[in-house]
């Protein structure tokens, strides 16, 4: 599959990043703002986050960034 077509560019993810923290913050509660906002939408930052702060395995925390990510596409 081309994830291309699936996730926003990094680029395009870290120029809205701000826009777009206060969707994660909804979905990733447990996240503070500022830990949400230091991401700058880096996606290996914000996996380890949500895997550290919700107690999940990387594949899971992966999977949760991806969508998230490919949500904000739509």
């Amino acid at each position: 599959m081309n994830t291309s077509n699936v996730i926003p560019s990094h680029d395009l993810i870290a120029g809205k990043w701000k826009q777009h923290a206060g969707a994660a913050k909804i979905l990733w509660g447990k996240l503070t703002d500022d830990e949400i906002l230091k991401t700058e939408g880096q996606l290996q930052k914000l996996v380890g986050i949500v895997q550290e702060r919700y107690a999940l395995s990387q594949e899971a925390a992966d999977k949760q960034v991806a969508d998230f990510m490919a949500s904000l596409k739509a």
